[in-house]
């Protein structure tokens, strides 16, 4: 329709709809024009009258149509045509149309006179009055539905969610003018308080009737506040999938839905005894020691495992966690299971370490562990990943290994395994890897089909309010990009809390997308045990001294109903501490730290029964001839019929039949030819990037585009073999944290893939760098975790300017861990003794052959680094050739820059400093590269002919 705008001013009654020109505008002038959910509004009001609904045709040419329809969208602007049509001539609507309004005339005029019908010619005075009470009538109840949308929408923002009882949970610390917080707010929706006892028609968009269709206003706003205004806090209305919605209303609108059996609030109450009595006991046994303890939100602990049981109770076999440190100890001991003489002797100073390297503090550390779901009873693996301080970079590593492990079970749909994310709230908010993370949750190649996320929302960073620490009005905001649910929860009510998180539970795997729950709770101590928090926050932390822990509350609660009596309570309460002490006596007989205990990604069958490889030998490298010839036949073919492909990539495949056929190869057809080996073999390859299908510089090409079919496609490199591995190359989302850390999680999964990253250019590792510093370069030192994840890093000095030049190899040679003044003993297996002893290999291939030989090499060794050793046996034969030369190092990259910091005390080790080795190329400076072409070509020749140049370093001393 067309037409000027009508309708109410307010936001909250919809969005306003078109009068149709046809009607008369002094018609129209005599009354307010209806919101536009007319139509299931009408579906509603004629059901209670016994109207039947009808076929029927409008006035213009449009087809016959049944009205109303409670999901179309379309009927409120049809039935206000029928309305007005109605006024005019009561014959020019269908009978069912004609008794509906007369009818709802009726009720209007109940206890006075029978109002006469409209006239065809003439209007009498009660007539009039008549046709405006109707409309009174179905604005009333138009009202009520916009009130009920009210609550559904910003309910939240009024719910008691803090359980001090001094914040909002939200920094929007206002009261919704739409929301009846105070009789006289009613006047909002043209309603009085007389109207608190009429009954109204409830809409198809709530619940809070239940086996009701009607209810008066009174008990809709007393349902609406129960639902959506005390310990729990929705924000889903902002989805736009109808079902989905529904689903939401459904599971919390609905009457009594949130009752708990008998035995299901006891185990709730064991479980909180177990998560506080654990924090109490490291308290009194080491209250000198920083453990990052879980008081003020204990009831966390029940909160995982709820998730846990009932997504086993769904289906699913294998959970993957990520968290901070906050609670880890807990969720170790009470949700993964970790036996606790382990972690109790891990706050022993005397406990010596095990030499498989670094180690990491206890609450760092993470963990495996399969084992019987108790209500269930089912089987059920749990991971608990290790993760460093820094703050949520563990959540794509999670996904990236959640996402390996679905793939290599066939579970596509994530129905046998799921990931859960904890967070902390100043983090959530503030950390860009989570809206990173958050951006791969939909992408075909890194979904995981949905994850829960739950917020330890202490209201406070480690000493920064959430004023000062974001600038939304929640923590959790950044989940509503991928229209994520977002389920508010006052951590002080365990049966709410337990309730939101069966939900969220069964969110994820019904309809396989994220959802969060934001248990917002507080910290009893400071950011750690032996912090201050008075100093900054004096009126929190005055309340929380105050605070009665949930435990207690819970406990008077169930005692007082008669759930328990108060000697089970001090019964379950004696158990587990009588539990910790006997652990505690047996943690004193530990006296070596084992790390390989704390495994989070164990690889059976990989590595003997210590964790060691089982030889130090590497098989060739190369493969047989024909076998080349066959992967080069398939590179430079489209290897399905009727698929026509761009001109320009004819001519680039031409050109890789023209190499096979030569016997030579390129960058791209090297790569082409150890993937495609290693598929044979059986081995998975993933290769993830930016524009990595293609490639950055056209050279790829793995993934070909039909030109007449729209998003068909084809990947030659999964026609190679009929039984081999499958090979999956994925373009990501522009990120570099985040998707690194999905790779780094996938190669976690399975020491038989070859998982590469590839930056777009070598120096957008940079944006990573917490991924490389915190996880690749030393994971295993930290937590004896092998990675085999490749990092392509793709650079050049060409003189296009500081960035692209240069992927920085000093920073990767920096951290190696090979020590420059040692010189090596030269063993028979010193070339794989040397890879395995490094923490990583740093690799600058300088021809097509390397590529290949050293990307099949990485699956071929006994054991799995991330993709420098020095080779010192090599160097040595060389520079013992030629004893009088004069030995320089030329490098493009500048002094303080690539290789020169690295290899110049490893030379004057293998010449025990007897001669130097001269420095070639450009002086040490700020930038990578000049942005200047002429600049550059002037130094790149300068130093060339001093590399040329015999009497270059005549009369120099060193």
């Amino acid at each position: 329709m067309s037409g000027q705008w009508l309708g109410r001013a307010s936001s909250c009654l919809g969005p306003a709809i078109y009068a149709s020109p046809s009607l008369r505008v002094s018609r129209m002038s005599q009354l307010r024009l209806l919101p536009s959910r007319l139509g299931a509004q009408a579906a509603r009001l004629l059901a209670a009258h016994d109207i039947p609904v009808f076929g029927w045709r409008s006035r213009s040419s449009r087809p016959p149509a049944t009205f109303p329809s409670s999901k179309g969208g379309g009927g409120s602007s049809y039935m206000e045509e029928m309305y007005f049509a109605w006024l005019e001539n009561p014959r020019s609507v269908h009978k069912s149309w004609d008794s509906f309004f007369r009818k709802a005339s009726e009720e209007a005029f109940s206890g006075s006179a029978q109002p006469r019908p409209p006239s065809v010619v003439h209007e009498s005075r009660s007539a009039v009055s008549s046709r405006t009470k109707t409309s009174k009538l179905v604005e009333d109840h138009l009202a009520v539905q916009s009130l009920i949308r009210a609550y559904q929408i910003r309910g939240h923002h009024v719910a008691q969610l803090d359980p001090l009882g001094i914040l909002d949970a939200d920094l929007d610390s206002f009261v919704p003018s739409d929301l009846i917080t105070t009789i006289d707010k009613l006047a909002f929706y043209d309603l009085q308080e007389a109207d608190l006892d009429k009954e109204f028609q409830l809409p198809t968009t709530t619940f809070i009737g239940g086996s009701e269709n009607t209810l008066s206003l009174r008990e809709i706003i007393r349902r609406l506040e129960n639902t959506y205004c005390q310990h729990i806090g929705l924000e889903f209305m902002f989805i736009n999938d109808v079902e989905q919605c529904q689903w939401i209303r459904q599971k919390f609108e609905t009457p009594g839905v949130m009752q708990f059996s008998i035995e299901e609030k006891r185990t709730l109450l064991a479980r909180l005894v177990r998560s506080m009595r654990f924090e109490d006991f490291l308290a009194r046994k080491w209250s000198s020691e920083k453990r990052f303890g879980l008081e003020g939100c204990e009831v966390m602990i029940p909160a995982l495992k709820t998730i846990i049981d009932k997504s086993s109770e769904m289906g699913i076999e294998n959970v993957i966690l990520g968290m901070p440190h906050r609670g880890r100890l807990n969720v170790l001991a009470n949700v993964i299971r970790k036996d606790l003489e382990q972690i109790f002797c891990q706050f022993d100073p005397k406990l010596e370490a095990a030499d498989e390297g670094s180690g990491d503090v206890k609450y760092h550390l993470g963990m495996y562990h399969e084992r019987i779901n108790r209500v269930t009873n089912r089987n059920i693996t749990l991971s608990l990943v290790a993760n460093p301080s820094h703050l949520e970079a563990v959540d794509p590593v999670v996904q990236g290994k959640t996402k390996a492990e679905q793939f290599y079970r066939g579970d596509a749909q994530g129905k046998k395994v799921m990931s859960i994310l904890v967070h902390g709230d100043a983090a959530f908010a503030g950390q860009g890897v989570v809206y990173e993370t958050f951006h791969l949750s939909d992408l075909p190649s890194y979904t995981t089909n949905g994850t829960v996320h739950v917020v330890v929302n202490n209201q406070i960073g480690f000493t920064t309010d959430p004023r000062m620490a974001r600038s939304s009005p929640y923590p959790t905001d950044v989940a509503r990009v991928v229209n994520a649910p977002i389920f508010h929860v006052n951590a002080d009510d365990p049966e709410a809390v337990i309730y939101v998180c069966s939900v969220a539970a069964e969110w994820r795997n019904t309809f396989n997308k994220d959802v969060v729950v934001d248990l917002v709770c507080y910290r009893r101590r400071g950011h750690n045990e032996m912090d201050e928090p008075m100093f900054t926050q004096p009126l929190m932390y005055k309340q929380i001294h105050r605070q009665v822990p949930v435990l207690k509350k819970y406990a008077d609660k169930l005692i007082a109903e008669g759930t328990v009596t108060l000697q089970e309570f001090e019964e379950e309460i004696a158990k587990y501490d009588r539990i910790c002490e006997e652990a505690y006596g047996r943690s004193k007989d530990k006296k070596i730290l084992h790390i390989k205990h704390w495994l989070d990604s164990p690889w059976p069958g990989f590595f003997n029964v210590d964790g060691e490889p089982k030889s130090m030998t590497c098989p060739a490298t190369g493969i047989p001839e024909d076998m080349l010839t066959h992967i080069g036949s398939v590179a430079s073919s489209v290897p399905l019929e009727d698929f026509k492909i761009h001109t320009g990539l004819s001519r680039i495949l031409r050109g890789r039949a023209d190499m096979t056929k030569n016997r030579t190869v390129d960058w791209a057809l090297a790569e082409y030819m150890a993937f495609g080996s290693l598929l044979k073999e059986g081995i998975h390859v993933r290769l993830s990037g930016q524009d990595v299908e293609r490639g950055t510089f056209s050279h790829r090409h793995h993934v070909l585009h039909d030109q007449e079919v729209d998003r068909r496609t084809c990947v030659p490199m999964n026609h190679l073999w009929p039984d081999q591995a499958p090979y999956t190359v994925c373009n990501s989302s522009l990120s570099e944290y985040g998707v690194l850390g999905f790779e780094l999680g996938y190669a976690m999964a399975s020491p038989n893939a070859l998982v590469l990253w590839e930056a777009q250019f070598g120096d957008f590792h940079n944006t990573a760098q917490c991924i490389i510093d915190q996880f690749i370069s030393t994971g295993q030192a930290k937590w004896v975790r092998h990675n085999g994840i490749v990092l392509l890093l793709p650079h050049g000095m060409e003189g296009m300017g500081p960035e692209h030049s240069s992927a920085r190899p000093e920073r990767f040679l920096q951290m190696s861990n090979d020590d420059s003044d040692a010189y090596p003993a030269f063993t028979k297996d010193f070339e794989v003794s040397q890879l395995y002893d490094c923490n990583w290999i740093v690799v600058n291939c300088s021809t097509p052959a390397n590529y290949f030989h050293v990307l099949r090499r990485q699956i071929l060794l006994p054991f799995r680094k991330p993709i420098s050793p020095f080779p010192f046996d090599l160097i040595k034969q060389e520079a013992e050739k030629y004893p009088g030369a004069e030995l320089a190092w030329c490098q493009e990259e500048h002094k303080n820059m690539g290789y020169y910091d690295y290899i110049s005390p490893r030379f004057m080790t293998i010449l025990r400093r007897a001669r130097p080795i001269w420095y070639v190329g450009r002086d040490p400076a700020a930038a990578p590269a000049t942005g200047n072409r002429n600049t550059h070509l002037v130094s790149l020749k300068k130093f060339l002919d001093t590399a040329f140049n015999l009497q270059a370093f005549e009369g120099k001393t060193f």
